[in-house]
């Protein structure tokens, strides 16, 4: 039971931490927050994510590249160019590489108010930090797995944050439904979102990049919103203009269910 448990928290530890450091606020900048607790999120993400730390600097390098570049050869992270998901993942990895390293061209565009923190950043991508957190990892399972089979979430542990990423990258660009006529091929993964936090209204997010709340329907829960709603009112980050971002919309253009057009 324990390693079933430790498995959960650590998808959604992980997860909060790359939907809500990682892609709202370094990608999207949709709220702020002062450098002190910038650094705090670093460190709560490196705690979160362990062997699968992602620098949020090179994650929002990318996003960006993949907002202005869906679904063509520069997108990083596209399935019409990839054979299988998992070509994708790696695909999208070279290219992180790449951006960590400093050896990859990025346009000055994408390189605008990035949270920046390259000792840290070092540290936590470099070999000996994920090895740590490997045999870590290794060792919770050999002392608590009750059983053969919980042995393979341990790989997923280990880079859950690709896992993260792929699911939606490879299936939202593939089934699901249609709130909004976007030039993609972005679709809403889920109709109630419980996995992924709000990440598989991936439709939505493509339609308003910037906005805090990623649902829309009155069943697309995104509970980091109310997360933001809740740090804002403590404080730790400031959601401009917020009363605009929260007032109700008009009505929407009709939904375009999967297997519709484009």
């Amino acid at each position: 039971m324990f390693i079933i448990l430790f498995f959960i928290a650590v998808w959604y530890l992980s997860l909060f931490s790359q939907t809500f450091f990682h892609h709202r606020y370094a990608s999207h900048g949709a709220f702020e927050m002062n450098k002190g607790w910038e650094r705090f999120f670093f460190i709560f993400t490196y705690i979160t994510q362990g062997s699968h730390y992602m620098s949020p600097r090179a994650y929002a390098i990318m996003h960006r590249q993949h907002h202005a570049y869906t679904d063509t050869e520069m997108d990083p992270h596209s399935p019409k160019f990839s054979p299988n998901m998992f070509s994708m993942m790696l695909r999208t990895r070279k290219i992180y590489i790449s951006i960590v390293r400093g050896t990859a061209v990025v346009e000055e565009a994408f390189l605008k108010n990035l949270p920046e923190w390259p000792a840290f950043d070092r540290w936590a991508n470099s070999t000996l930090s994920r090895l740590l957190w490997a045999g870590g990892y290794i060792a919770l399972f050999a002392i608590f797995t009750t059983s053969p089979w919980q042995y393979l979430l341990l790989p997923v542990i280990l880079a859950m944050g690709a896992f993260h990423g792929a699911i939606i990258n490879w299936f939202a660009h593939k089934v699901g439904y249609r709130n909004f006529e976007v030039k993609n091929t972005s679709r809403n993964l889920l109709v109630v979102d419980v996995l992924m936090l709000g990440e598989s209204y991936h439709n939505n997010h493509h339609k308003r990049p910037s906005s805090i709340n990623f649902g829309d329907r009155w069943h697309e829960v995104d509970p980091i919103y109310y997360a933001i709603l809740l740090l804002n009112w403590l404080h730790i980050v400031r959601v401009p203009s917020l009363a605009a971002r929260i007032a109700p919309r008009k009505p929407l253009a009709r939904n375009i269910r999967a297997g519709s057009g484009r």
